[in-house]
């Protein structure tokens, strides 16, 4: 998709004017408009087709014809000239995290620093000491961000790769060659971070495929075209990869090409003990195929129980399989409901009655709109008076709503010390209460372990927000003592979020396996700013299932009443 090229050329526009000193109106519109084209779960060119740009918030007359320009021509004429405008170095050393306009300039003026490499050669030699406004702890915060950017090079968050990959698959599909197909590798495992894309089909005619799959709309460049497998770049610097096989051996190359390495080196042990290879092509006896057409033929005859692909990373789950004792995990169809939205209330671009019609489309039995509190401005939070406005407001609404509730709820800020933005006379009204970090993360572990731990043990807190506080390519998980956390999460009812914003995924899957095994139930959120993204909660879904949780670990599973019910305890 170009959602991710655009919103790129956005925000490189907005830092320029920043860099220019241009009006700071003008400078939060491509800022806004950036971030809203990222959220967006639906490709760009579709809306465009559909003539629908200017329902995306924040996009309007001038917007809308950048966006045109850009999918008829591949550029954007202002975002060009823009460029000449200033040193190209500017512009990659704002990438990195931390590191401002200001500060950028400052470099480029006094230093000459033209790349992220000279940048690095220039801390090495204590160059930027001396420098007005940048101290020893400025140059930490810089390396800090360079090696945030590089890492974000190398791998994708699990969202991006998913919209990437659909893109491939749902034009591939369309094709009469084309028998099955699924993307395999990382992928397939959902983990949280991607290196490329795997996608495999089973066919008997290759050509017709390898055609389609090169020249789909958002490749780049070829890297490799052979009659059975392909590799291309897409405008986003994305590599997918496409492997074209026979039916009979569709499972094998499928189990095989998902992975992980670690657990096809165990299965393959288990087929050689009964004398048996297991290899992409198929499950043999010497040199008589047994299995290879599906997985679970393959599995059955390993004598496993299935095992889901986001389970495959050999921590235990073969053993299991072989006494059938799996569990039962997590499926989207089991989430009655969202625990994590904002409205126009605080920084939402949808109004309550919106967002309540989306949730309802998806089946849902309630949804929870939790905008910012009042400490937060700038994310609008919402004053004392302002909450009683939209507390009318969402009681007027549900008078008119059937089998569907909508939450009276608030995301609030944990202060510096663990105190709630809100005093519990006001807390205590709210039907959710989402307690969440949004400043001092540069504070001791122990500090915001403390944080934490001081929210969970208010009585009127039920869920702490994206516990560690990661956004991809922007900021590491703080340091946490999460099992603290935990066990004092359990004492006092209180749940972890899983938050299933794309740059968030957080708590991630191995922090959901332990927060189980320490007895604290989760939460599934979407973070959504607008009713669109209410869609992102099935990557919530895929981190608790390779989390190994199951429906009875995740309270938006939970009937209405039984929600309520378990949130006043």
């Amino acid at each position: 998709m170009k959602n991710t090229e655009i919103a790129g050329i956005f925000r490189d526009i907005a830092r320029i004017l920043e860099i220019k000193g241009a009006n700071p109106f003008r400078i939060r519109a491509y800022e806004r408009a950036a971030q809203n084209i990222e959220r967006l779960t639906e490709d760009i060119q579709i809306l465009s087709t559909a003539g629908r740009i200017k329902e995306i918030p924040g996009i309007g007359e001038d917007l809308s014809k950048k966006i045109e320009e850009f999918l008829e021509n591949g550029k954007i004429k202002t975002y060009e000239e823009l460029k000449k405008s200033i040193p190209a170095a500017l512009l990659e050393l704002l990438k990195i995290p931390s590191v401002g306009p200001k500060t950028v300039k400052l470099l480029y003026d006094k230093l000459k620093i033209k790349s992220i490499s000279d940048l690095e050669e220039a801390i090495q030699k204590n160059r930027l000491e001396g420098i007005f406004g940048i101290k020893e702890k400025t140059v930490e915060n810089i390396l800090k961000g360079i090696a945030i950017l590089k890492k974000g090079k190398e791998r994708m968050p699990l969202v991006q790769a998913a919209l990437t990959a659909e893109e491939f698959v749902n034009a591939l599909r369309k094709l009469p060659e084309v028998k099955k197909i699924s993307v395999a590798g990382s992928l397939r495992r959902k983990k949280e971070t991607v290196r490329d894309i795997d996608i495999l089909i089973a066919s008997e005619h290759p050509q017709p495929i390898m055609d389609t799959f090169i020249k789909i709309p958002s490749v780049k460049d070829v890297l490799a075209q052979g009659k059975t497998k392909s590799s291309v770049r897409t405008r986003d610097d994305v590599q997918v990869d496409c492997r074209i096989v026979e039916e009979k051996s569709f499972g094998a190359a499928l189990l095989y090409f998902t992975g992980s390495k670690n657990f096809n080196i165990k299965l393959r042990q288990i087929a050689i003990k009964d004398g048996w290879k297991l290899n992409e092509y198929g499950l043999f006896k010497k040199n008589g195929f047994l299995a290879g057409r599906s997985e679970e033929e393959i599995f059955e005859r390993l004598g496993l129980a299935y095992i889901e692909p986001e389970l495959r990373e050999d921590t235990g789950e073969i053993e299991l399989a072989a006494k059938s004792q799996l569990p039962e995990l997590l499926n989207l169809k089991d989430i009655r409901g969202d625990l994590h939205v904002h409205s126009l209330w605080s920084d939402g671009n949808n109004s309550i009655e919106e967002i309540s019609s989306a949730a309802q489309k998806l089946g849902y039995s309630y949804i929870a709109i939790t905008d910012h509190s009042q400490g937060l401005k700038v994310a609008g939070g919402l004053t004392l008076k302002e909450l009683k406005k939209k507390k009318a407001e969402i009681e007027k609404l549900n008078k008119k709503l059937k089998n569907f509730r909508i939450l009276y709820g608030t995301e609030a800020d944990i202060d510096s010390k663990g105190n709630m933005d809100y005093k519990d006379e006001v807390l205590k009204e709210f039907d959710v209460v989402v307690a969440a970090i949004h400043s001092g993360f540069r504070q001791s572990k122990q500090q915001l372990t403390r944080r934490i731990v001081n929210a969970c043990r208010n009585k009127y807190v039920h869920i702490i927000a994206h516990p560690t506080g990661r956004l991809w390519g922007v900021r590491e998980a703080y340091d946490l003592d999460m099992d603290e956390i935990f066990k004092v999460a359990c004492d006092t009812n209180t749940h972890m979020e899983i938050n299933a914003f794309g740059e968030r995924l957080d708590l991630n899957s191995q922090h959901c396996r332990r927060a189980k095994e320490l007895g604290v139930r989760l939460a599934i959120g979407t973070d959504s700013h607008e009713s669109s993204q209410l869609g992102l909660i099935r990557f919530g879904v895929a981190i608790a299932r390779r989390g190994w949780l199951t429906s009875t670990d995740v309270i938006n599973t939970l009937s209405l009443e039984e929600l309520l019910k378990k949130l006043k305890k």
